[in-house]
């Protein structure tokens, strides 16, 4: 059994490759041998790999993809995508054809507005609370001056402070809500360290702050995307039921949580894999993008559509905190060719072809249910996954993909088929 290791931060990588060997590894060579083929050889590169986190002993890869032909406001853009999911990519690049020829995406950002909070505690009475924040608000604002600087002259800064009373939920519980404006940073390290110098200059004997934080929910750091075509042009059979049937699926994600988080999954997959090829924080958007589909107090669909005169119309309203600016996106060699491909879009320019990404592969998934089904494009093409778990040679994957063009994919299927396959090779 493994034992507590002490100082394990302080081991050489190859010393705490060897720790993980000699403790946890079934197969130690075996073991050995992926870690360290997954590490660059680039030595350079690897070092800088190496300063993102921390206890690193290699590399796990994700492949780094590219779905060309989008149309946004008139411009054309190959958008990078990190993902290891089978058929996302694929669905957004047939998406992206489909409605190029159809005046393509508009998108638009409704707001940029950032908040943060610093929590804090206070036993007397509110009145005296709101006077005392009153009279040091602007001095609150100005003891950030010499960090809101720069921010300040390309034209952000914070815009607002204002002091909530949360009491009704916590006893004694406060905070002051600042709102930002962070231009093409994220802006995550700049508002923290705002808040924290906010909440030194703030608290007194009565005030007792608890913490000090940006929040990731930003429904006011608001981007939308749409599409619309008329109806004929939607499916080439029969196009005014299989719009309706659209529509009637995205309803039914208003309305029901359990497909709700499925679908919005789906979403996600689009957005997810652009802001980690840009290197921003998926997981921040995320977990921002989930709670504004909560924000009625119902889980619901981040999409809508309508048919309206015969015009099929499907849009998406997203908080998307992105930046282009700052982090991984300056230092990571990828997310730097990413924002290239791109055309170094703004912050704001990037809110608009990430929530694009979204609605292009949420109407991938809801047009493949209502029509053929989810599962004959997805498991074509999770076929090249089966046959490289079964460690199938080039030729019989060459033999069996085009086996299975007509037949439906199963793990079970397939080994069966390989299984006839090198029988026939054997007894030849």
């Amino acid at each position: 059994m493994p034992k507590i290791v002490a100082g394990f931060s302080k081991f050489t990588k190859e010393q705490k490759i060897q720790w993980l060997a000699e403790n946890y590894f079934t197969d130690k060579q075996s073991g050995l041998r992926i870690l360290r083929q997954y590490i660059l050889t680039d030595q350079k590169l690897q070092d800088l790999h190496d300063e993102f986190v921390e206890n690193t002993v290699s590399n796990f890869l994700i492949p780094y993809a590219i779905a060309p032909n989008f149309v946004i406001n008139g411009k054309v853009y190959a958008i990078p995508m990190s993902i290891e999911e089978s058929s996302v990519v694929a669905a957004a690049s047939l998406v992206s054809k489909f409605w190029s020829t159809r005046g393509g995406f508009q998108a638009r950002v409704i707001s940029t507005t950032k908040v943060g909070q610093v929590h804090f505690l206070f036993e007397g009475k509110e009145k005296d609370l709101r006077i005392y924040f009153d009279q040091n608000k602007e001095k609150l604002i100005r003891a950030t001056d010499d960090l809101t600087e720069n921010m300040r002259s390309r034209g952000g800064g914070i815009i607002d402070i204002e002091l909530m009373n949360k009491t009704a939920e916590l006893d004694h519980y406060y905070q002051l809500h600042v709102t930002f404006e962070t231009i093409d940073s994220m802006g995550a390290n700049f508002i923290n360290s705002c808040l924290e110098r906010i909440a030194e200059t703030f608290k007194n004997e009565q005030i007792r702050v608890v913490m000090s934080i940006l929040s990731n929910y930003v429904p006011e750091c608001l981007v939308r995307a749409e599409v619309s075509c008329p109806v004929e042009d939607f499916f080439d059979e029969n196009p005014a039921y299989y719009a309706e049937k659209f529509v009637q699926a995205v309803r039914i994600a208003q309305v029901e949580p359990y497909r709700a988080v499925t679908h919005n999954k789906g979403i996600m997959n689009g957005i997810d894999a652009v802001v980690l090829a840009t290197g921003n924080d998926f997981r921040a958007i995320a977990a921002g993008a989930h709670a504004y589909a909560a924000k009625s107090g119902k889980y619901r669909s981040l999409t809508d559509a309508r048919i309206e005169n015969g015009v099929f119309y499907f849009w998406i309203e997203i908080p998307l905190a992105l930046g282009t600016v700052g982090g991984l996106t300056k230092l990571h060699p990828l997310a730097k060719l990413s924002l290239e491909i791109l055309g170094q879009p703004s912050a704001r320019e990037l809110m608009q072809i990430v929530a694009v990404a979204g609605l292009a592969q949420n109407f991938a998934a809801l047009k493949a249910l209502t029509t053929t089904g989810i599962q004959q494009g997805h498991m074509k093409m999770h076929l090249m996954n089966i046959l490289n778990q079964l460690e199938a040679n080039v030729s019989e994957k060459k033999v069996l993909s085009l086996q299975f063009q007509q037949k439906t994919v199963s793990y079970n299927e397939v080994a069966k088929a390989l299984h006839t396959l090198r029988l026939a090779e054997v007894n030849k």
